[in-house]
């Protein structure tokens, strides 16, 4: 804090930067080769997303990504962490190459280098190639395979400009979102293909680490991204889902990464450890490899209980399986998404979670944000004051987790620019720009105006 105690501020060096997904901005859906992904079958397909809304045309950030790099320049940004669309570059997830869909990620490196924003690139933000699923998607172990051959194609190509890779981000939405509860591509809904794309896309991940190891042209850095969770028990009867919980989403994934092993608390119906013939020997030496920083995505907490005897979830209780529920407290803002605001998870996910796993691996939150109704004012405003107290109340959290002794290294805002939301479509907005998607205008809202004070300060103003 500085003496006159007006902000917080932030160690040397921090990064402050924003953070997309290709098949949420950048539309060109069928430009230059690209190939059909998991989410271009899913959002076609009716009923799977909010009024059918698709990635087809997005921010159109394919061909506006000069603007949005202008954009990025005015906040003042060191850092873009972005992602390559698999398809785009191996149409059919296997070889040959689309050279067209390499130069056009070159020519977005080449205009991020040229501002003086540096490139993070994600390898995998869930547009799965179609003719890898048709083959089995991530519940077919030659998928790892086929990644980690996309991804010598990517570092080869890229690797002389790109010093920071993300291999995977969100596995666990990847696994049990697409193959176990199917509200996201590729829409299945069966526990055992959700427990082995679980482990195989953690095998995909230490493969693509040996693969940027063994074909970039320069040293880079590392690092997987991982939506960690802090759950908190609403009562003492509840401690127990609670851990379940915790080693379903974060030990799932941390303990193969950091131990070697699964965590034994887990249940058939979670665990790759007690599939028959899943986990091979050598598995856990891949998937072990040394990473050089872990990027941790936050939203909101999760506070859980235990389901009632009559087997019916209570007024603000959803059923979450195995004889637990996830609950909303009364008392805590809830965002556009139905999202829970609790700034203090946050630091508790950090302190608690995180730096005991982790120890003095750098640590990059790579996506926070909020979603909330936003609207042009009149005189073409976006006040979006929720937004702007969720950001300050979370930075907040980052610098006292930092004093508490967590190697935080940077802070990837969610997101540049109001995108397609997944399921949700283009209903939910996240942007620090307002996107009107019959214009593809793009305007800044007070919440972006807010962030470039942070960052160009690299403080949080007090005021």
């Amino acid at each position: 804090m500085s003496s006159e105690a007006t902000s917080l501020e932030f160690p040397d060096g921090f990064l402050w930067g924003t953070a997309t997904a290709a098949y949420q901005i950048e539309g060109a859906v069928t430009e230059d080769g690209r190939g059909p992904s998991i989410w271009d079958t899913f959002s076609h397909t009716p009923g799977k997303t909010y009024h059918g809304d698709t990635g087809d045309v997005a921010c159109d950030s394919y061909h506006r990504y000069p603007e949005d790099i202008a954009m990025m320049r005015r906040l003042g940004l060191g850092a873009y962490r972005f992602s390559l669309a698999w398809p785009r570059i191996q149409p059919d997830g296997r070889k040959p190459v689309n050279q067209a869909g390499i130069d056009y990620y070159s020519r977005l490196i080449d205009a991020l280098l040229e501002a003086g924003i540096t490139p993070v690139v994600t390898l995998y933000h869930w547009d799965l190639p179609q003719a890898l699923q048709d083959a089995g998607g991530w519940a077919n172990r030659d998928t790892a395979d086929a990644f980690a051959e996309f991804t010598s194609v990517a570092a080869e190509a890229l690797g002389d400009r790109v010093h920071r890779w993300i291999t995977l981000n969100e596995p666990w939405v990847s696994a049990h979102v697409g193959y176990r509860d199917g509200r996201h591509a590729p829409g299945i809904q069966d526990p055992a293909q959700a427990v082995a794309a679980n482990h195989h896309l953690l095998l995909a991940h230490g493969q693509a680490v040996r693969a940027i190891r063994e074909s970039s042209p320069s040293p880079a850095q590392v690092g997987i991204t991982l939506n960690l969770a802090c759950v908190r028990p609403t009562g003492r009867e509840s401690a127990r889902v609670a851990l379940d919980a915790e080693a379903r989403q974060n030990g799932c994934y941390l303990g193969p990464l950091f131990s070697g092993a699964y965590p034994e608390r887990l249940t058939a119906d979670f665990s790759p450890a007690l599939a028959d013939g899943l986990v091979r020997d050598g598995d856990f030496e891949v998937i072990r490899q040394p990473i050089d920083v872990l990027g941790v995505n936050y939203y909101a907490p999760t506070y859980v209980g235990v389901l009632a005897d009559d087997g019916q979830p209570r007024r603000g209780e959803t059923d979450a399986g195995n004889g637990y529920v996830t609950v909303q407290p009364p008392g805590l803002p809830i965002t556009a998404m139905n999202w829970l605001v609790e700034p203090s998870s946050l630091h508790e996910l950090l302190t608690r979670v995180v730096a005991p796993v982790t120890g003095d691996l750098p640590v990059y939150i790579t996506e926070n944000g909020s979603a909330w109704h936003d609207y042009v004012t009149p005189d073409g405003t976006i006040e979006d004051e929720e937004r702007q107290a969720y950001l300050r109340a979370h930075l907040a959290a980052v610098h006292q987790a930092i004093a508490d002794g967590v190697n935080v290294r940077g802070y990837f805002a969610w997101s540049l620019l109001d995108n397609f939301e997944w399921a949700e479509g283009y209903a939910r907005r996240f942007g620090l720009a307002f996107v009107d998607y019959g214009t593809q205008k793009r305007i800044l809202k007070r919440s972006g105006e807010l962030y470039a004070r942070v960052a160009r300060a690299n403080a949080l103003p007090l005021d």
